[in-house]
């Protein structure tokens, strides 16, 4: 899937939107049968194809490995039988999910004897913008068929060999069923004027989901005509309070920054409350320094345990995706709900705790989109949410929040029946 130097992007651009536009009426009235076999397909079509996609994945990695990308940015690239069947699986459990599509969301009638329905529908076309996971390229694609949506979806060009072959197991889906393989196009160049032809498709496409680092999500903001949802990077908090349990505090936090560092969902702040900080943090760090974490922190953190480093004034809005993590001591639970408030993109934030009044208090102030209770910030995804999977995690207010889904990826439409009613 390579073009030539000499490609128009704008052309190719419009020649892909005017496909996926064609693609997205036929699919809006899909039936859920052949959505579903077009997603088992697909999922088949994965597991035949493994040796393919990971020979694509090592080429990938090679590139990312010379151009010497992190290692944590190295872990989001990186397929292997594990994240290959992981990703057939998310296709298969996306078919067992009802049609969000022709739903009657509510329904009523009025004294003229008019009924009025509202009807879930498709979006249209969605463009999807996304870095470095491969995966996204799978969950994506099989998300916008199920909800009815045809998909544009750029990849980052680190990862453009591994995308390609998953799009080519969709596509072999899509023609198993018998539906329009443009319903899932990947843009075939990793040349970065296609991400600027496609933020100006207004004609074809109806949403874009970008995904990725805040350099991404700041060019596309400053460039898109089409409206967004967003993606934003994932500075996640978690809080220890006064009353929380030694243990799980311990358990939690090594598990919300260490599982897979390099994820939206993982935390990349700890506050802990002044009252417990001394007796609580030497613990908690033994337990992050043994994992290979290395651990900054304000004065009266640094005062409690000498292995925290001094952070700067930038580590409290640094999404590391990385082992570190910044620890701050608070006084209680509002000074917690303030740092939050100053320094959150508006991911995901938890309270780790045993007192409910904290809890809710806690709950109820944070604005962000996701807000948990004792639980790590790492399950801050669409497929531990119980969607299937998801393009992203939408830190926006408008129309999408949190985990994107099939839901999230349908608009609606009045219905209105009448027995030939003229307005006086």
């Amino acid at each position: 899937m390579n073009t030539n130097e000499n490609t128009d992007i704008a052309a190719l651009m419009q020649g892909m939107g005017k496909a996926a536009k064609a693609a997205a009426s036929e699919l809006a009235s899909a039936s859920t049968a052949a959505k579903n076999t077009a997603l088992t397909e697909s999922a088949k079509a994965l597991r035949d194809s493994k040796a393919a996609i990971l020979d694509a994945n090592a080429k990938d990695m090679a590139a990312g490995e010379k151009k010497g990308l992190k290692g944590s940015f190295l872990d989001r690239l990186m397929l292997d039988d594990g994240r290959i069947e992981a990703m057939a699986a998310g296709l298969q459990a996306i078919a067992e999910l009802a049609d969000p599509v022709g739903v009657r969301l509510s329904d009523w009638d009025r004294p003229n004897g008019l009924h009025i329905e509202r009807i879930s529908t498709p979006l249209g076309v969605i463009g999807v913008i996304y870095e470095s996971r491969p995966n996204v390229t799978a969950d994506a694609g099989a998300l916008c068929l199920k909800s009815g949506n045809a998909s544009i979806l750029r990849g980052g060009s680190e990862s453009f060999h591994s995308s390609a072959v998953i799009v080519t197991c969709l596509k072999q889906g899509l023609k198993a069923a018998g539906l329009p393989e443009d319903a899932i196009q990947l843009v075939p160049t990793a040349d970065r004027d296609a991400v600027g032809e496609l933020l100006r498709l207004v004609e074809y496409v109806d949403v874009i989901v970008p995904r990725g680092g805040k350099s991404l999500i700041e060019r596309i903001t400053a460039e898109s005509r089409i409206p967004m949802f967003k993606h934003l990077e994932g500075i996640c908090h978690t809080y220890i309070d006064d009353g929380a349990d030694t243990d799980m505090a311990k358990n939690v936090v090594l598990n919300a920054k260490m599982r897979r560092t390099g994820i939206c969902g993982a935390t990349e702040t700890l506050l802990v409350a002044r009252t417990v900080a001394p007796t609580l943090l030497p613990g908690i760090v033994d337990a992050l320094v043994d994992a290979g974490c290395e651990v900054r922190g304000d004065t009266d953190a640094v005062a409690i345990d000498g292995r925290i480093a001094a952070a700067s004034d930038d580590d409290w809005d640094t999404e590391y995706l990385d082992a570190i993590i910044s620890v701050a001591v608070v006084d209680g639970v509002d000074q917690a709900i303030a740092h939050i408030g100053e320094h959150s993109s508006q991911h995901t934030e938890a309270i780790i705790t045993e007192d409910s009044k904290a809890a809710e208090e806690f709950l109820n102030r944070v604005d962000s989109a996701i807000v948990m209770v004792n639980a790590s910030t790492q399950f801050a995804d669409g497929g531990e949410f119980g969607m299937g999977a998801e393009i992203g995690i939408s830190t926006g207010k408008l129309h999408a929040r949190g985990p994107v889904g099939l839901e999230q990826l349908t608009s609606f439409k009045y219905v209105v029946r009448g027995t030939g009613q003229c307005r006086p």
